[in-house]
């Protein structure tokens, strides 16, 4: 059986910051939020998180922050790094800090191989405590999983989850269901895929909008049928990063800017009236 917080709906909070620092208390009140609105879990530091941007020190530091500010809620922290040495410091790190389970995506500069791959959740696995959560993103990690190799590392100590990407989840799910053990759940990232992957069997739905917004997603993790679709047009466009972090400013949740530079916010004046159109 799939733990209950890889069931539902996964929110990934934005982490605003920017060249001075990150803003501590806007972050936690958006893991606040979340939390009051009743997620099954919470993930900071993925992507939307932008993990990959943050030094180990601050990395410790917002899980603590997410862990206090989610009264409760199960936290999921994102751990990749390029070295193997790395991950494993974020690992001790979000354990030490109450993580309720850690989320890994194979982060590389030189195009890393299957082996090379099963290698690094082999070795992280063997020093965990806590759950594990494949990130299968080949958008930002340029690192595509077989199926083959998703059962081989489901195998492992501590695996309980697989975070699919959206394009084409729908179609894996009942060949992986057929072959990973029953622990390890199947999730839907890509945010339009997932009333779509849902359907087709997606024990969870890991979510961008769901981490600023979720209401909304809750309702589509549920089964009920709501029109995202002008909005993940802008998704498709600019990506879900770029859209939620102009959301989270022109609706007061943040201040601006709140992207590590180079990164660049979604236009303002795009993303303001399909807001307004969607009642966001």
């Amino acid at each position: 059986m799939s733990l209950p917080m890889f069931t539902g709906l996964s929110a990934f909070p934005l982490t605003p910051l920017d060249e001075d620092g990150i803003d501590e208390g806007a972050f936690a009140r958006l893991v606040a939020r979340l939390a009051e609105a009743g997620v099954d879990s919470i993930a900071p530091l993925g992507s939307t998180g932008s993990y990959a941007y943050l030094q180990r020190t601050e990395r410790a530091r917002l899980t603590r922050l997410a862990v206090e500010a989610a009264q409760g809620v199960p936290v999921m922290v994102g751990i990749g790094a390029l070295r193997t040495r790395d991950v494993l410091a974020h690992a001790h790190d979000a354990q030490a800090a109450g993580a309720s389970a850690v989320l890994l995506a194979p982060v590389s500069y030189q195009l890393l191989t299957d082996d090379e791959v099963l290698s690094l959740y082999s070795d992280v696995t063997a020093e965990l405590s806590v759950p594990l959560c494949v990130y299968d993103n080949p958008r930002t990690t340029q690192f595509a999983f077989s199926d083959d190799l998703h059962v081989a590392i489901a195998q492992l100590p501590h695996v309980r989850a697989i975070k699919l990407p959206g394009d084409g989840a729908a179609a894996r799910i009942a060949g992986l269901r057929a072959r990973v053990p029953e622990s390890v759940a199947l999730g839907v990232s890509g945010d339009w895929f997932a009333a779509e992957a849902l359907r087709a069997g997606a024990d969870v739905w890991f979510s961008v909008i769901g981490g600023l917004f979720p209401e909304p997603a809750l309702a589509i993790a549920r089964g009920e049928d709501v029109d995202l679709e002008p909005l993940w047009d802008l998704f498709r466009r600019y990506g879900g990063i770029r859209v939620v972090a102009t959301a989270a400013v022109l609706r007061g949740f943040t201040g601006e800017p709140n992207l590590p530079r180079p990164l660049r916010p979604a236009p303002a004046d795009e993303v303001g009236p399909v807001l307004d159109e969607l009642g966001l």
